[in-house]
């Protein structure tokens, strides 16, 4: 046992690598075992090695260690390695300062994003056994300015980082390797038994030299995973001068040391099919080696029978199809894994598999951000820099951790007062609550609101100066703010944090340790502002993840790329097959160029590449295996991956070996699933589409209608069913904007001006003033947003002067008798009353009235008018009528519109008595149809554009119907 051995792409790695270490050692006592020191890569091929030997039945288990905790000891290295998370702050420190000094440089970038790339760099120049020697020897005259200004500060950090290698755990990896690699060729401080590395590829440079070191020993093996005996030598002799995203790169410096071997005799399932796959991946530049080696591939139908090539239209569907595999999987108790790199797709997946309540046991389990603890300790970080608004209010009340700790209000209760408290904040604001508002809300309830109410307010006290603090604040007090606040609200009302859930379970209990793990080195950090504390806390947060303690279907496995080679065999789902799927893109170095990164001796970055190829290349060579990808995602469409590319294009360039035969039955399979996971969510019954709705309701339906309605009676008839009839009101939005207020500011605003009740002839410049004085006390006080306040208060300077010099000209005229006030009209020989509250109506000096509306956008027409908009005409009917107290009964001298934007104009409208009279009796006939049940509330009966949308349209199912559609009136309730 001394050497290098591999086991080929397909095979169980654990189970072949436990049966043929276990046939090396028959001959021996078994309590030789013991003397056995294998090395893992990671502790997924811990565990399954593991499992492996509990198989084999009872017996002395050797020693399974980490080939990255390999150490110098004591001796060479005494003090202990600083924790990685200490180092990433004190590189943020050193960012922090280039950054202050030159912004141009970290413009873009979060400065924990950028000392988390900065810390990799690191990594990667002490495993690869580089110093800043390296750094110092790149030339950089042909690079641009940023790339030498980075170099420069690269150095710097390098001088600082690279200064003690004792400090960081891959420097003492590296100085393992090197120890052992000088030491034991000379017979010095050999091991004393056998010494097994097995399942790593030696993709970094520490690693690889470990292993090197090990199989140049007489007890010393390695054992690689997925290495392809079909390659031919000059492939291999190629790959030493580059070729790094190939699939067996990482394994060309190995076979320096001597041949590879077989460790087991196990076959893999398909040897054909190997050979296949090894073709098809050959480098770019050996690609004419298809056309020469091609004919002499076996029978392809044959070599890819295992194969189905599941392509979807949309990654919903592949996630479909996927489930339903995986369903007859677990139906027929076959094990199978879906691999997957998509955190989105296994997202799809398992709630598809839900529905037929079957759980996979996936090993990534749920990232801490996305559990509640994590949620919440992310949605009070987001508060700093940000000003607290309804959403972000409703989003903390409603978290299930809120308030877990209180023993006055129980879960249900709280969530009724949210509820009562989303409803006031939704119709009456303010947009951003403050403790004011809820002292107020809080005053006119019951006693258990009072108390809701009033921990609220206590609690805003402490959140709303949050919003203010956008500069850089000490690490360790902002840490220190977001528990406290994070424990607060956990702790609900004269509750506390201890006996809340926020800490309890074990995702509370991980994100405890991770906050204090970074309390703990928190001061060597930078003062960090807002967005990059929420960067710092999410990348912590993101290195862990939770388990749920479920229990899990014994067939059905999720694992990651990276697990292939553990799990590349039995039955296996290769998903999300595309570019940036698999492989994902690569990640840009901020610091170091392509070239730059050559010059220093660093891995380039295909490498990354090359290690997903090998999981692909051992996956696919599984027992059976399903290929699936999305000719579409979200955005466009997609490409399929390299991999999968380039051996589709092989095999129909074979047609002597049947290739295009091959790929066609993998594609008719993969539809068979398609086509039946459709089926799954066909529903078994055709379902009809709902037809145009024109509703009857019984009379009367409704007994007064105000003249703003008039318009959307003739237009919309549903959307006055709805509201006016079924009582149906669509809430504001959760987050107002100010276009939402706008007309209803600029209203006030005039409103104002005229409740001053300006002098018959004020100066024009007295009159200027109190208009600009009155709009900056109205933005004041109904618009919360700075910009908007600013835009809107220099929209009504620039057309101050022309709306002064028109409101002189109507006060000569007259002056304003109607401003916001209601009116009231009843209908002769009707059980209905028209009301209004017009914007503005002026007493003229002859009598008679004017009827103004104010518009912030562009008036109607009088085109409109006739068709639509019969507001003001009807105005003009209810004033002549006397539905107005402070007129009585009188004549209308005319309609205008006056514009509170553009250039501020006054529009006069057609108006006669004619006009006035043919559109009142117009009304009384409509409202009249309405009333007795002539007609139906049609749906957009005569909309004025095709891209109308109304607030009742889902509740109209519209959609399902077209406006060609013809309206069957139907009688809906009770008409006796």
């Amino acid at each position: 046992m001394r050497g290098l051995y591999a086991l080929p792409p397909g095979v169980d790695f654990a189970e072949c690598f436990v049966r043929g270490l276990m046939a090396r050692m028959a001959h021996r006592p078994p309590e030789d075992m013991a003397a056995v020191t294998i090395f893992v890569n990671a502790s997924p091929t811990r565990g399954a090695l593991t499992r492996a030997f509990d198989r084999v039945g009872p017996l002395i288990l050797p020693r399974i260690r980490s080939i990255t905790g390999i150490d110098p000891g004591p001796l060479v290295m005494p003090d202990p390695p600083v924790p990685p998370l200490a180092r990433r702050l004190q590189l943020g420190r050193l960012i922090d300062g280039l950054v202050r000094l030159r912004p141009d440089l970290g413009a873009g970038h979060a400065i924990p994003v950028l000392a988390q790339s900065l810390s990799q760099l690191m990594v990667e120049m002490q495993t690869e056994g580089r110093s800043l020697a390296d750094l110092e020897s790149i030339d950089t005259g042909d690079h641009a300015r940023h790339w030498q200004n980075a170099l420069a500060f690269l150095k710097i950090a390098a001088d600082f980082h690279l200064d003690d290698p004792s400090r960081d755990r891959p420097a003492r990896q590296r100085r393992a390797a090197e120890i052992a690699a000088d030491a034991w060729p000379r017979g010095l401080d050999q091991p004393p038994g056998p010494v097994i590395v097995a399942g790593s590829t030696g993709s970094h440079g520490a690693t690889r030299l470990f292993m090197q070191a090990v199989a140049a020993l007489p007890q010393g093996a390695v054992v690689l995973p997925g290495f392809d005996f079909h390659q031919p030598a000059q492939v291999w002799d190629g790959l030493d001068q580059g070729g790094d995203d190939h699939p067996q790169a990482r394994f060309a410096p190995l076979r320096a040391a001597g041949p590879v071997r077989l460790w087991t005799d196990d076959a893999p399932p398909s040897e054909a099919r190997n050979r296949v796959v090894s073709l098809a991946l050959r480098p770019a530049p050996v690609t004419d080696q298809w056309i020469a080696e091609g004919p002499d591939l076996p029978d392809l139908v044959e070599a890819t029978r295992a194969i189905t090539l599941i392509e979807a239209d949309q990654p919903g569907d592949e996630a479909e199809a996927i489930a339903l595999i995986m369903r007859e999987a677990a139906e027929h108790g076959r094990l199978m894994t879906l691999i997957a790199a998509d955190s989105g797709l296994i997202r799809r997946v398992t709630a598809a598999l839900d529905r037929w309540h079957i759980r996979p046991d996936d090993s990534a389990g749920r990232p801490l951000p996305l559990t509640a603890p994590g949620l919440l300790l992310r949605q009070v970080a987001g508060l700093w820099g940000q000003p607290l608004t309804i959403d972000r209010l409703l989003i903390l009340l409603k978290h299930p951790l809120t308030a877990t700790g209180s023993p006055l209000l129980g879960r249900n209760e709280m969530l009724r007062q949210t509820r009562e408290l989303e409803l006031h904040l939704r119709r009456n604001g303010p947009a951003f609550p403050d403790a004011d508002c809820l002292a107020e809300w809080g005053a006119k309830g019951d006693d258990q609101r009072r108390i809701w109410a009033d921990w609220l307010a206590a609690t805003l006290d402490r959140l709303t100066p949050l919003g203010r603090q956008r500069g850089p604040c000490p690490l360790p007090e902002r840490l220190d703010m977001l528990i406290r606040l994070t424990e607060a609200l956990a702790a609900g009302p004269g509750g506390d944090a201890a006996r809340s859930l926020l800490w309890q379970d074990k995702a509370g209990q991980m994100s405890r340790a991770v906050l204090d793990h970074l309390a703990e080195h928190a001061p060597l950090g930078p003062d960090l502002g807002p967005a990059d504390f929420c960067a710092l806390l999410v990348t912590e947060l993101q290195a862990k993840a939770v388990r749920e303690d479920v229990a899990d279907h014994p067939c059905l496995r999720i694992r990651g790329p990276r697990e292939a080679r553990l799990y590349g065999h039995g039955t296996v789902i290769l998903s999300g097959l595309n570019e940036g799927g698999w492989p994902q893109p690569l990640s840009p170095d901020p610091w170091l160029s392509r070239q730059m990164r050559a010059q220093a001796g660093l891995p380039l970055p295909e490498r990354q590449i090359g290690l997903a190829a090998h999981d692909f290349q051992q996956a696919i060579a599984a027992e059976r295996v399903i290929l699936t990808r999305a000719r579409r995602d979200a955005e466009a469409e997609t490409i399929p991956s390299r991999w999968l590319n380039r051996m589709l294009n092989l095999m129909g360039g074979l047609p002597d070996r049947d290739g295009p035969r091959a790929v066609a039955l993998m594609r008719d399979r993969g539809a068979r699933w398609l086509a039946m996971a459709q089926a799954v969510s066909r529903p078994p019954a055709p379902v009809p589409p709902a037809a145009r709705p024109s509703p009857i309701p019984p009379g009367p339906p409704f007994r007064e209608l105000p003249v703003t309605d008039v318009a959307l009676l003739i237009r919309d008839p549903y959307a006055i069913y709805a509201k006016r009839v079924l009582g149906l009101r669509p809430l504001p939005p959760l987050r107002p904007g100010p276009d939402a207020l706008r007309g209803q500011t600029l209203h006030a605003i005039v409103e104002a001006l005229l409740n001053s009740h300006p002098a018959p002839n004020p100066p024009p410049e007295r009159l200027r003033d109190d208009f600009l004085r009155l709009t900056d006390a109205v933005l004041a006080r109904d618009v919360p947003w700075p910009a908007a306040r600013a835009f809107w208060a220099a929209r009504i300077a620039r057309i101050a002067d022309r709306i002064v010099a028109d409101e002189l000209a109507r006060l000569a005229e007259g002056r304003p008798m109607v401003v916001e006030n209601r009116g009231r009209v009843p209908v002769a020989g009707m059980d209905f009353t028209l009301t209004a509250k017009p914007d503005r109506i002026d007493l003229l000096n002859d009598g008679r009235v004017m009827v103004y509306d104010y518009k912030s956008g562009t008036p109607p027409s009088d085109a409109a008018i006739a068709k639509f908009d019969k507001q003001l005409l009807l105005e003009a009917a209810m004033a002549r009528r006397g539905g107005f107290d402070a007129l009585g009964p009188v004549d209308v001298a005319g309609i205008r519109y006056i514009q509170l934007g553009g250039e501020g104009a006054t529009f006069p409208r057609k108006h006669d008595d004619a006009l006035e009279g043919e559109t009142w009796d117009g009304f009384v006939r409509l409202v009249a149809s309405y009333l007795t049940g002539d007609a139906g509330f049609t749906a957009m009966r005569a909309p004025q554009l095709t891209t109308y949308a109304g607030d009742y349209d889902h509740l109209a199912r519209f959609g399902e119907w077209s406006l060609t559609d013809p309206a069957r009136p139907r009688k809906v309730g009770d008409h006796g």
